[in-house]
């Protein structure tokens, strides 16, 4: 499971959302093996007097925030981010230094889908990875 929240200045992110969500999607199916339908990205187009950064970002600067289920290896997650900060840089011209990306991990017990806690879940994917 990931969940993904893009943030950016709304006039820089709109125009982008729909092929930095592919880059995205495929990033996290390369690192992470998920399946083409498990797709969960939220954009957060920012109006510029709600989105404060440093002087050295541009108007492309981007936050990604992921949510995973626990279990992935630092090695796994590394893969990850540099996927993401390779191939959004390379396909999009954005520049390394406006690519800030956190994961944050959840127990699966702490999540709820399907009706279900996510322990409790059959996945069709591997977590462990």
């Amino acid at each position: 499971m990931a969940q993904i929240k893009i943030y950016g200045l709304a006039p820089s992110l709109k125009p982008i959302q729909a092929q930095l969500s592919e880059v995205i999607h495929r990033c996290a199916q390369t690192a992470l093996g998920l399946p083409a339908e498990k797709r969960f990205h939220r954009f957060m187009g920012l109006e510029r007097e709600d989105f404060y950064y440093p002087s050295d970002r541009t108007e492309q600067y981007l936050i990604l925030e992921i949510s995973l289920f626990e279990g992935r290896s630092v090695g796994t997650k590394k893969q990850l981010l540099r996927l993401l900060m390779q191939s959004i840089h390379a396909e999009l011209q954005i520049p390394l230094n406006d690519i800030e990306i956190t994961i944050f991990e959840t127990p699966k017990a702490n999540w709820g889908i399907r009706g279900l806690p996510g322990d409790e879940l059959s996945l069709n994917y591997a977590v462990d990875i």
